[in-house]
């Protein structure tokens, strides 16, 4: 059990017995009190309103509660404040059981929360990055890749099996322009040495051809069919290319510590989407207009009618039918519990008419959930305008480096490369994950690395340095420690701070925003340094350093967990 509802659920066990309403109905409304870092206050707070509802004399039976209340050997103090009851937890009694709770945890520390048990545990799917072949793989990729790794990390780490799909745009007329304009505007020697930004170069050329010549668009709807009906010569080529890419994503994705378990892509299931349209025959949904397109009425409750196309009128099919035969497909391959989509929110109606249409057919669309975000603004290198993710990784690197060299630290480190290779990966998702997700933000390079205020960079100089203090712990074998030794204020303050993880993790999970993570870490961190100033090791008796070693030990691991969380590996030296 979590410690903090070990505390919780000495206060609603009392409760319950003066209001007559189960300990169990008490749990969810027991709240950890933000700490702070100018005043103590109590630790926890309960909204009786909540609980009680709006019946007659409420303050009356607010105050009566209040007074009727008794010390035990948990709770020392209570307080009450405009129907909101706050309780103090024996001082010697928050520190033993925190401190020990997370060194017994570790990493899993806030994971075994009661509050938890709200959340199904079972089979997770988790589609994200799913660059287009054809395409640049720009930042917007970025946003997709280090939120869907967000996702899958936490509810991995809340007790699912997470199975993560890259779904790449594999197919569709971008593929035949692509094809088509490589006869005349491709190099097979430039396509080795760097596949990505050759195919892109082609892309850019083939489709500046294609707006003057109508020859040129033939060509890339025959390739197509050539494609579809199953050419050798057409399918060697399409395989070339998606091979070649996908070794050039692995690579970055290797940077960015995202791995994937699955490759799947549009071209899986171009002959099963022709499936989903006999289907959608079958099941009288699918409708065919005057010029031959295919649709499906999306009106609900006898509303006007909304059409999604899911076939052109050549009988090809659409993005939209795809990713119909897909859903299916994976219903009847994993049976998951939830599959979680992650793209930007231009294709927020697209998915509202893909799960319109799974509902049509009988499938069950709630498992489905689309979290969507916002577009970056200011993305730029030195050189200029952002084209590939990789060259925002290697700005975020060099600009890193060179804030090292200037401050004196990388002689510090073994690696200085790998180090500022993450702090400013570091950087750039902790400045991404600040806001919720379907706002639009401004990218800014000097804000994202700064030191100081709300950054990856303090968050990776915070764990270096409680990383570099824990150097110095001799005793660290020994469990037992002086809990009168941590008793000062900004101990307290942590500690009171470390309670509400399990919170910040149960709206993580609810929401699927890292807003709340984010915020709470830096809290963490920002609590972490007052504490560093004022609880000396250097300096100390044995017994005070080795209490306080303890505590900074309990920062540190709730602190390189979130992190992870969130996709950044820590570094213990910068």
């Amino acid at each position: 059990m979590v410690m903090a509802c070990f505390f919780r659920r000495a206060i609603a066990e009392q409760v319950s017995r003066l209001v007559d309403v189960p300990s169990e109905k008490i749990l969810h409304h027991i709240h950890a009190i933000p700490a702070s870092r100018k005043r103590l206050s109590n630790d926890f707070q309960l909204h009786l309103r909540s609980l009680l509802g709006d019946a007659g004399n409420y303050e009356e039976k607010v105050q009566n509660l209040a007074h009727k209340l008794v010390s035990d050997s948990v709770v020392n103090e209570f307080g009450l404040s405009r129907g909101v009851l706050t309780f103090k937890v024996h001082r010697p009694l928050l520190v033993e059981k925190v401190v020990a709770k997370i060194r017994q945890d570790g990493a899993r520390y806030g994971f075994n929360s009661a509050l938890l048990s709200d959340f199904t545990k079972g089979l997770a799917l988790v589609e994200y990055s799913s660059p287009n072949i054809a395409k640049k793989f720009h930042v917007g990729h970025l946003r997709s890749t280090i939120i869907g790794n967000f996702i899958a990390n936490l509810k991995a780490a809340a007790g699912n099996e997470v199975i993560r799909v890259n779904y790449l745009g594999d197919w569709g007329l971008q593929f035949g322009l692509l094809s088509a304009g490589f006869s005349r505007f491709g190099c097979e020697e430039k396509l080795q040495s760097n596949a990505l930004q050759h195919l892109f170069e082609v892309y850019v050329k083939v489709n500046e051809a294609a707006e003057k010549d109508e020859e040129m668009k033939r060509s890339a709807r025959e390739f197509m069919r050539e494609l579809e009906s199953g050419n050798p010569q057409a399918i060697s080529l399409w395989t070339h290319f998606r091979g070649l890419s996908i070794e050039e994503y692995a690579k970055v994705y290797k940077r960015l510590g995202v791995q994937f378990d699955e490759y799947s892509g549009e071209s899986f299931y171009r002959e099963k989407s022709q499936d989903i349209l006999n289907l959608l025959r079958s099941e009288n949904i699918l409708q065919i207009t005057k010029d031959g397109k295919g649709v499906v009425d999306l009106k609900e409750n006898g509303d006007m009618p909304v059409y999604a196309t899911v076939m052109r009128s050549d009988g090809t099919t659409l993005y939209l039918t795809r990713d119909i035969a897909a859903a299916i497909d994976r219903m009847e391959k994993y049976n998951f519990d939830k599959m979680v989509y992650v793209t930007d929110k231009s294709q927020e109606a697209h998915f509202q008419n893909l799960f319109k249409i799974l509902k049509k057919l009988g499938k069950d669309a709630n498992r489905c959930h689309h979290v969507m975000f916002g577009r970056v603004k200011g993305m730029q290198t030195r050189k200029g305008e952002v084209v590939f993710l990789e060259d925002v990784l290697d700005e975020a690197r060099a600009r890193m480096l060179h804030n090292m060299a200037k401050a004196g630290t990388s002689k510090a480190t073994e690696d200085p490369v790998d180090t500022a290779e993450k702090i400013g990966i570091a950087a750039l998702i902790i400045q991404d994950f600040k806001g919720p997700l379907q706002a639009d933000y401004r990218f800014n390079w000097d804000e994202a690395l700064q030191s100081v205020g709300d950054t990856g960079v303090f968050l990776q100089y915070t764990h270096a340095r409680l990383q570099s203090l824990l150097t110095m712990w001799s005793t660290r074998g020994e469990e037992d420690f002086n809990v009168s030794c941590l008793q000062e204020p900004s101990a307290i303050a942590t500690l009171q701070h470390l309670l509400r993880y399990d919170e910040v993790i149960y709206k993580s999970l609810k929401e699927l925003q890292p807003k709340y993570l984010v915020a709470y870490l830096m809290g963490l961190g920002h609590l972490a340094n007052v504490a560093h100033h004022s609880l000396q090791v250097k300096g100390s008796t044995p017994e005070v350093a080795h209490a306080r070693l303890h505590f900074f030990n309990t920062i540190r691991v709730v602190l390189a967990s979130g992190m992870q969380l969130l996709g950044i590996t820590p570094v213990d030296k910068m």
